[in-house]
Parts: structure tokens; sequence; C-alpha cells
């Protein structure tokens, strides 16, 4: 049986790095995420901790992400576009997608991606 593989949205790499302990199951698992998801982590983590710690933990993060190509930015566009009244982010749409492509759980706990399919959604 094939292990399942996570991408970690943004949220959830807060969450994380917050030792949220509902997120203490993603430590064992095969992870995944963005660079545009560090963007956000690092953003965060510098309000919330300061530029030391949010350069340490997002340097950790740095060995789990994934390019994402050509392919993954169109379909994040087409899935914003039909998604309009959601008002998902441009990171989110294109994380999404790219966990969708890659046969990946998408991991948040935004509230926007609850009732998708695909998605582990966690508070």
């Amino acid at each position: 049986m094939e292990e399942i593989k996570y991408f970690l949205d943004s949220y959830t790499l807060i969450e994380i790095a917050k030792e949220n302990p509902n997120f203490s199951i993603f430590k064992d698992s095969i992870n995944f995420t963005g660079f545009t998801n560090l963007l956000e982590l690092h953003y965060r983590l510098m309000q919330d901790f300061g530029e030391k710690k949010a350069d340490e933990i997002t340097d950790l993060m740095r060995s789990i992400v994934i390019n994402e190509d050509l392919k993954d930015i169109k379909l994040a566009s087409k899935f914003r576009i039909r998604n309009i009244k959601r008002k998902f982010s441009y990171i989110d749409c294109l994380g999404y997608t790219m966990a969708l492509n890659r046969k990946m759980k998408f991991v948040t706990g935004d509230m926007e991606f609850k009732d998708l399919p695909n998605v582990e959604f966690i508070k």
C-alpha cells in the first residue's frame, strides 16, 4: 500500500511552527510545500517570533519544497476563476492544484477548502 503524501499549505506550516498538537501527525509523514508557501510562512513567523526564528524555521522547511510548473499555474488560475466567490488567494489556489497534480492530499485549516475533494482539513 502506497503511503499518502501531503502538500502542506501556509496555514499548516504556521501551525506546525507554533507546535499546535493537532498538526503533530505530519512530523512522521511525507510532506511537501511550495516556495510561495514559504513566503507566507516567513512573513507570519517574522510577525510572531522575529526574524531570527523565522529564518531558522523557513530554512528547515526548504527541504520539502517542490517547484511549480506551467501546468500548475494554468490550473490554479482556472481553479480560482471557477471559485471566484470563495475568494481563494493565488497562493492557496497554486498549492491546491500542485497537490492535485501530484496526487497529494492538500492539508489546510482554511475554511474555504473544508468541503473540497482531496483536502485534509484540520483546525
